[in-house]
């Protein structure tokens, strides 16, 4: 096989991200005709067509799909070089980009990303806010590095993306009452008799909670919902009610709100899972963070 072009690979791989020719000429600022032929010369290396016309447009072929793996990759690393190139000076603090789904809570973010704070290398971690949806479109432009999510990225997306288990942990409910005792004995009968704060009904953590008290046939008396898990822990700390939180954070949930564990909604969990542009993690600090949330939610 002859040597592969980087502009020949440049001008496939934009026509299979923006969906076809016209697009791809448009993002580039070149003619349409010097795309196609310049697709043409790289099939004719390849030995195979790497798009097939589907009425009006293309798709990609079982073969284009092999090749953008590759693309995919060989362009990641090409933005990350231009990033670390533009720096004032080499050797500057390098920068990972992390977005967090708004429905995890707080303490478990710092949690999973502790290492990049903690390493002796000098790192710079930015951190972003949102929703899946809306951080998926930022890591699809190369806004984000990774994301860390209590849901996988939804199949047929329309974003190359990968998603990478981290693991699980259980649910606890949590209390700054006096009667701890007594709401600990009772559980889960005794989450019927007291005000409960709960997530959001649109909230993955939510629906699971919801089923889980009608199997344990518990009528809980929700008395306040939130989408800021932290801000649900502070009115529990106030004394406003109990709260479902995960058990990886439960010293931190003693330490910071006052507030003590009154028993485990069985079969309940937080699952997380990291969603990255390449199915191989090469960074090393990436895969650091994926074998050390791992550690950290094994059970």
């Amino acid at each position: 096989m002859r040597h592969l072009n980087y502009h020949h690979l440049l001008y496939f791989h934009t026509v299979a991200e923006e969906g076809s020719v016209a697009a791809a000429a448009e993002a580039l600022h070149i003619t349409p005709q010097t795309i196609s032929g310049q697709i043409k010369l790289l099939e004719g290396v390849v030995g195979q067509p790497l798009f097939v016309k589907s009425g009006r447009g293309l798709k990609i072929s079982d073969a284009g799909r092999a090749v953008k793996v590759y693309t995919d990759e060989i362009f990641s690393a090409g933005l990350n070089l231009a990033a670390q190139l533009s720096s004032d000076q080499i050797g500057a603090t390098a920068e990972i980009r992390i977005g967090i789904a708004d429905s995890i809570p707080k303490l478990v973010a710092c949690e999973l990303t502790a290492p990049i704070i903690e390493q002796k290398n000098r790192v710079n971690l930015v951190c972003t806010e949102g929703r899946l949806d809306s951080l998926l479109a930022d890591l699809a432009v190369h806004r984000l590095d990774l994301i860390i999510s209590d849901t996988p990225m939804p199949s047929g997306y329309g974003v190359k993306a990968y998603n990478h288990n981290l693991g699980k942990t259980p649910v606890a409910f949590y209390s700054s009452s006096k009667n701890i005792s007594r709401l600990r004995n009772q559980f889960p009968a005794s989450l019927g008799t007291v005000p409960l704060l709960m997530p959001t009904k649109s909230s993955p953590l939510r629906r699971q909670l919801d089923a889980w008290f009608e199997e344990q046939e518990v009528e809980p008396n929700i008395v306040a919902e939130f989408e800021d898990s932290a801000l649900m822990k502070t009115f529990g700390d106030s004394g406003h009610g109990v709260f479902p939180s995960p058990e990886i954070i439960s010293t931190d949930i003693r330490q910071r709100y006052q507030a003590k564990s009154i028993g485990v909604a069985t079969g309940v969990h937080e699952e997380y899972i990291m969603i990255s542009p390449q199915r191989r993690l090469r960074q090393d600090i990436v895969k650091k963070l994926l074998e050390h949330g791992r550690a950290l939610l094994k059970h």
